[in-house]
């Protein structure tokens, strides 16, 4: 698949996450320190069972790209690394920086910024300024992420 085509396919399901009720969440303040966010959003760990349900959902686009241990799952993609033994190769801040902004390690990247609302183009106006998954989501995100060790 071509990065014109995962790209177009990105903002659709992006459009899809937040089509049905435009959501209320505001982004939430954070400091980048090197290649990483050290401190959670939220000041609390997140719940990795939500986050393995974030993940898993279609709506929110990560296994468009991403592939991982997910045997229920079909058609997962392989675009972008596979999610297996994502909290060995990288920290929880790490993980955090690529859900927030991974435009922050790679301008060219493909992956949506699913926190972060400053300087994205061609955002629909409903969605303007409203991140695509809350503080909370990234962290529940970020707690399952960290569990997959192998």
């Amino acid at each position: 698949m071509n990065r014109a085509l995962c790209a177009a396919l990105l903002m659709l399901g992006s459009s899809i996450a937040t089509s049905g009720d435009v959501q209320a969440q505001e982004q939430r303040p954070y400091t980048i320190v090197g290649d990483s966010i050290p401190n959670s959003l939220t000041g609390a760990p997140g719940d990795p069972a939500r986050g393995r349900a974030i993940v898993t959902n279609r709506q929110n686009t990560c296994l468009l790209c991403h592939a991982g241990p997910f045997p229920e799952e079909k058609f997962q993609g392989n675009l972008s690394p596979d999610l297996r033994g994502t909290g060995a190769r990288w920290s929880a801040g790490q993980l955090r920086l690529r859900l927030v902004d991974a435009r922050r390690l790679n301008p060219a990247t493909i992956m949506p910024s699913f926190h972060a609302t400053d300087g994205l183009t061609r955002v629909g106006a409903a969605w303007r300024g409203k991140p695509i998954l809350s503080a909370e989501q990234i962290e529940d995100v970020v707690a399952y992420l960290a569990t997959l060790r192998d």
